[in-house]
């Protein structure tokens, strides 16, 4: 284990054992004496919230949840001190491997501990910023970037800036070891062609051999800011094609080429998809994977994270929709359910467009704020729901007693009262007063009371004046009561929101980066040409039996022993600075002083009470000495008188203060 070569004391297992314990004084104490400080708070802000909501209890769950913050608090102040001290090696933090955690990553921790507060870091931010613009420099231009995108001769002019070679020293120590190679294993090959290359895999050779000019084009196109932009334009491109096969040239003939076009490019995409959920390094302290420097993470586990992110169902249910809708297609008999299949399934495809905006700094808190106020849009559907089917039932029933059309009846329960919120009242049809005079019996000459048989759609005139009275109340409910809670639902939620959407903002961020930073960069239908050469070669690599490759591992650098050993002392001597600072900042602050203040307050009225405990002690002496004195004087006076003494005799001696 890294663990015993690192040194590592037994205090972190006495860490883990007061984290289940969910004994909070003793966490801290072991935290502030282990080491991997950073990894080891995130890692206990992701294991107290697994154990909250796997605690029956409360008041426990409640007290695990506290303590997840507390430890979420310390992993953000020791990265921001980390940072300010050294931007590289707190690079270095975030990125390594920690063998004691699953070898997960920070980045890894804070996002399955769902700690936004840390992702909102300066620090945080700016390596991801750096990661998402590649070997250019982030202050280029996005017009620029999509004149070079279109024209990619431009790549060779000024109009796109890259890094200088002496900014660029930090993506290099990031992405290689002590000796040039990345995992300690020597210089790695350059990335294939067809596939994104992740930042810093040109090795010193290769760069040596090619010119700055020429080594443009691979860092362009290795940039996941470029490969996001590709994605985007074939993603819309795949929208307008959808829209014109189920336009115009969805017909019960043959599909056309278009149409066989979309379907090779929605099987590119769902290649795509098996990718991202089957080949991810998801190693972590969650899913009891180690990554993959020594092994893959089980399928089971893998799939499970692939499948908690959002936009990962939303293409699953779009990927599932089409394959149906083609099924039905190709199927005699089932033309138009599969017509109608895609229908929908195009909605869905069109609404996937909203995950592309989450990267804008504007629209992607905008994007977070509509998705929690769709879930108060769900419980106002459900009182509006209840209120909804009480009218419906009661008004059909009083209305059209002998009707039979199922059909109609629930058009007229639940469609009709819907309609009625949004002002499309049908008095004709409720108040007999406004009613036409139209036959609705079998005989001829009758309208509402027929002599004869009544047919479904005879109104009834009893108690019509009860279907308006029940018209006002529903409409004063729904529209007034109704429609102003759902008002201030959102306005609850918006400013709940607003306020912190920012860290939702850039906790989603990094899920974008991370993504678009192992996608291969041509886009979609392209993208089949990268996934056959992944398949040959893992097939060829699996033949061979031989490791992962280095450079597939993304957001991850396995750094050498000795180069670790420095980072965690560096690391442990910023967190006694932080403790440090931390103990005087407690001793100087106004609660502090106040405390101190207090004790001073409370030691001095202990000792005025002693004091006067003391003056009431000698008041009583002085008091007693008194009575003593007076005692005595009344009994030299009785000798005095008294015939016992001689005559003549000696008188006693007169008190100093006696007056003549």
């Amino acid at each position: 284990m890294l663990d015993a070569v690192l040194g590592q004391t037994p205090w972190s297992d006495l860490f883990l054992w007061a984290l289940l314990l969910n004994r909070a004084q003793m966490a801290l104490y072991f935290w502030e004496i282990g080491s991997n400080a950073v990894a080891s708070a995130l890692g206990a802000c992701l294991l107290l919230r697994v154990l909250a909501r796997l605690e029956s209890e409360a008041e426990e769950a409640a007290r695990r949840k506290d303590l997840a913050a507390k430890f979420e608090g310390l992993s953000v102040d020791l990265f921001g001190e980390c940072y300010r001290n050294s931007e590289d090696r707190a690079a270095r933090l975030l990125l390594r491997r920690c063998p004691f955690w699953g070898d997960a990553t920070c980045f890894q921790l804070a996002m399955q501990a769902d700690a936004r507060a840390f992702f909102a870091q300066d620090g945080v931010q700016s390596l991801l910023t750096q990661k998402w613009w590649g070997e250019m420099d982030s202050s280029t231009p996005i017009w620029a970037l999509v004149l070079a995108f279109f024209c990619p001769p431009l790549i060779y002019t000024d109009l796109i800036t890259f890094r200088r070679p002496d900014e660029e020293s930090t993506q290099k120590d990031l992405a290689f070891d002590m000796d040039g190679g990345l995992n300690g294993e020597g210089p790695a090959r350059p990335a294939d062609p067809t596939e994104k290359m992740p930042l810093g895999v040109m090795t010193q050779s290769s760069r040596g051999r090619c010119s700055p000019r020429l080594s443009r084009w691979p860092q362009f196109w290795g940039a996941p800011v470029t490969a996001f932009m590709g994605n985007v334009v074939s993603y819309l491109l795949f929208l307008l094609l959808f829209a014109r096969v189920l336009l115009i040239d969805f017909q019960p003939t043959p599909p056309g080429a278009l149409e066989l076009l979309l379907y090779f490019w929605a099987f590119t995409l769902l290649c795509e998809e098996f990718r991202q959920g089957l080949g991810g390094d998801w190693g972590s302290l969650a899913t009891g994977g180690r990554g993959p420097g020594s092994s893959q993470a089980p399928l089971r586990h893998r799939l499970h994270l692939y499948l908690t992110d959002t936009w990962n169902q939303c293409d699953l249910v779009a990927l599932t929709c089409f394959l149906l809708g083609v099924g039905c297609r190709l199927t005699p008999g089932l033309y138009e359910l599969g017509r109608t299949v895609f229908c929908l399934d195009f909605m869905v495809f069109t609404l996937r467009l909203l995950h592309i905006f989450t990267v804008n700094k504007q629209l992607g808190p905008k994007i977070v704020i509509v998705n929690k106020m769709m879930k108060d849009v769900f419980f106002f559907l459900f009182f509006l729901g209840v209120w909804l089917v009480a009218y419906g039932v009661a008004t059909e029933g009083l209305l059209r007693p002998q009707d039979q059309d199922l059909p109609k009846i629930l058009r007229r329960v639940f469609y009709r009262p819907y309609l009625q919120i949004f002002g499309q009242i049908p008095q004709e049809d409720m108040d007999v007063a406004l009613m036409e005079h139209v036959n609705c019996s079998s005989e001829l000459g009758f309208w509402a009371r027929p002599s004869g048989p009544q047919a479904g759609s005879c109104v009834s005139l009893y108690a019509n004046w009860l279907v308006v009275l029940l018209l006002v109340i529903f409409l004063l409910v729904a529209n007034i009561v109704l429609v102003n809670l759902l008002i201030a639902m959102f306005s609850y939620t918006f400013g709940k929101v607003q306020g912190n959407s920012d860290l939702y903002w850039k906790a989603q961020r990094y899920s974008l980066i991370r993504e678009f930073h192992s996608r291969p960069v041509l886009a979609p239908p392209l993208i089949i040409i990268s996934h056959v050469h992944l398949l040959i070669r893992g097939l060829s690599k699996r033949r061979a039996r031989s490791p992962s490759s280095p450079g597939n591992q993304h957001f991850r650098v396995h750094l050498p022993k000795e180069t670790e050993r420095e980072l965690l002392t560096w690391e442990s001597v910023r967190k006694e600075n932080f403790l440090l600072a931390r103990a005087r900042d407690k001793r100087e602050s106004d609660s502090e002083r106040l405390k101190r203040t207090s004790q001073k307050v409370d030691t001095a009225l202990k000792q005025l009470r002693q004091i006067r405990e003391y003056e009431q002690r000698l008041k009583g002496l002085e008091q007693e000495v008194q009575h003593c004195s007076r005692v005595l004087g009344w009994v030299a006076e009785a000798l005095s008188r008294s015939a016992l003494l001689p005559p003549g005799g000696t008188l006693p001696p007169t008190h100093p203060g006696a007056k003549d």
